[in-house]
């Protein structure tokens, strides 16, 4: 067996590996079929999965990598990141301090739930089962919190009080007002009485075990967990905290970079876009007055639509109009389409302005663009900045097509989640290029570009002010307040995400500059000979990567192409 062959294998079995210990991946990559259990996530999990993990890496470094092809050597270093990384989280404990908010086991839920199609009596069987074992699920993060807590681990009082106002208030519907029931409402076989039978279970489980289960899990956040709760907020304050909190910045920027390096960077990036406000300020008619600007913008009822349906509509016929531009920018597009809905008001609370739900690969499902249901939280001048970052050219439209590139290893193909600096990057990077596109069509749509980047920027400095400087939670608010137009809930809620979820906000920016960077370095060693569509394929089709990796990607494409 030739080492090429040795690492084909090994690549295999790793995706395999990902699928009976994520399951969840599995499902988001249209590969399970007949899982029942889609999260696995109690401490005995995680013991087994590491140490799977060690021995898969002790057999990746006996493969000699001497006569590698360039695609070989990129599958090499990234089997190498994912499983160094697995250890290296649970070398700081990562699994038992889950993340309680925005993401946890409630959202994930009704992540799966939005996703799921009941299109004959055995996916709807299916998702019955699901539903069954939701509780379980509930029940092994919660055994992730007791042993974190026996160990002295203890969360910040006030992330504890968020999130158990927000699983109380996704507990609070009917059962056949929750996201759970949903693929039932919306199956095209809902009236067939076999699948009626199995709603009216569906309805059983949702109101008579899960929704107490989620009950049962926001009361002890309240309850055990509260005693002993932090008054501070910055996760270094616990156990193995900088070594914790070093090794979620180098993870979800995919870099070296240091929680100190990260916060310089965020610093003088800040200043530069503080600049390019002051401009913009000036052509809208403010002489350079961008707080007078900002207010304007923030406070004038123009901006903001009448209700969730016509924040929808609008968002729509953005997304049609860009499809048409694609063609010229693009030699490669997805297969999968994709649509725009609106969020539950009660969940919108507690979420961004929108956030992509890819389809499954398959072709069976569409990709979902999630607006959110409080037109306050998504003004019309976000608007442009927001469709190229979460459809196309951005998230729903990369991830497809990431999931159709069958000449790479699946753990390539799917891995998107676990990429977060070149996932986001990249819809930063369409941020920008939306100027080309021509979608900013007043200075006030450029002023939304630049928030978003402001606010990308912004996290670089607010995250790391959290976790390494004590910051207090007033002062980041104060810190994005006096930058961002955006609304004093969703600025609050901002900073308790950064709080609760530390370092997952960093690889945006730093992936989105990376990106940019790497664009101008392509365009000046090519000059004439520079291709926009061949840039974006060698970017788009690199699977899920390093931003080091991508450099050397597009490094050895400007090679091939000087």
């Amino acid at each position: 067996m030739t080492a090429a062959s040795e690492l084909a294998d090994l690549a295999r079995r790793y995706w395999q590996f990902e699928q009976e210990e994520t399951p969840f991946s599995a499902f988001l990559a249209g590969q399970a079929e007949n899982d029942v259990i889609l999260f696995r996530e109690a401490p005995g999990d995680y013991d087994r999965r590491a140490n799977r993990a060690a021995d898969m890496a002790k057999e990746l470094s006996l493969i000699s990598t001497t006569d590698f092809s360039v695609q070989d050597r990129v599958t090499y270093r990234l089997l190498e990141r994912e499983l160094d990384a697995i250890g290296a989280l649970y070398a700081v404990d990562s699994h038992l301090r889950p993340s309680l908010l925005p993401v946890g086991p409630d959202f994930n839920t009704v992540f799966y739930a939005n996703g799921a199609q009941i299109g004959d009596l055995k996916s709807a069987k299916l998702h019955v089962d699901r539903l069954a074992a939701f509780p379980a699920f509930i029940a092994d993060v919660k055994a992730c919190l007791a042993a974190g807590y026996t160990k002295g681990i203890r969360y910040p009082r006030l992330i504890l009080e968020v999130a158990a106002k927000n699983t109380r208030a996704l507990a609070s519907a009917a059962p056949d007002a929750t996201p759970w029931y949903a693929p039932f409402v919306k199956s095209p076989i809902a009236s067939h009485p076999d699948v009626q039978k199995q709603a009216q279970i569906a309805l059983k489980i949702i109101g008579e075990e899960l929704i107490p289960a989620l009950k049962d899990y926001a009361d002890y956040f309240v309850g055990p967990l509260m005693d002993g709760a932090r008054e501070t907020i910055a996760c270094t304050d616990g156990p193995m905290g900088d070594a914790y909190y070093k090794t979620l910045v180098q993870y979800f920027t995919t870099t070296d970079m240091t929680p100190q390096d990260v916060h310089a960077m965020g610093l003088s990036d800040v200043a530069r876009l503080e600049e390019e406000l002051g401009g913009l300020a000036k052509n809208a008619g403010f002489d350079g007055d961008v707080a007078g600007y900002r207010h304007f913008l923030a406070t004038d009822p123009q901006f903001i639509l009448a209700d969730a349906n016509a924040l929808r509509e609008a968002v729509e016929i953005l997304c049609k109009r860009i499809d048409g531009k694609i063609p010229a920018y693009f030699s490669r597009i997805p297969r999968i389409t994709y649509g725009v809905e609106s969020m539950p008001a009660a969940q919108s609370a507690s979420m961004p302005p929108g956030y992509a739900q890819p389809a499954p690969p398959g072709g069976s499902v569409a990709g979902k663009f999630w607006v959110s249901g409080l037109p306050e939280k998504c003004p019309t001048y976000m608007h442009p900045a927001l469709v190229v970052h979460e459809a196309w050219p951005g998230h729903l439209m990369h991830i497809a097509l990431m999931s159709e590139l069958e000449e790479l290893p699946e753990f390539r193909r799917h891995g998107a989640v676990k990429y977060t600096a070149y996932i986001e990057g990249w819809a930063l990077y369409c941020e920008q290029l939306g100027i080309e596109l021509g979608i900013y069509q007043t200075p006030h749509h450029h002023y939304g570009r630049l928030e978003m980047e402001m606010w990308r920027s912004c996290r670089l400095v607010v995250d790391t002010g959290i976790h390494i400087h004590n910051w207090s939670r007033d002062q980041a608010i104060a810190y994005l307040t006096e930058r961002l137009t955006l609304s004093d809930d969703t600025i609050s809620a901002e900073v308790d995400r950064y709080i609760a979820l530390p370092g997952q906000a960093l690889g945006y920016q730093i992936g989105g500059l990376k990106i940019r960077g790497l664009r101008k370095r392509a365009q000046e060693a090519l000059g004439d000979r520079f291709s926009i569509r061949s840039f974006h394929q060698a970017v788009m089709t690199a699977g899920g990567v390093t931003l080091p990796v991508l450099e050397d990607i597009v490094d050895h494409w400007i090679s091939e192409a000087a």
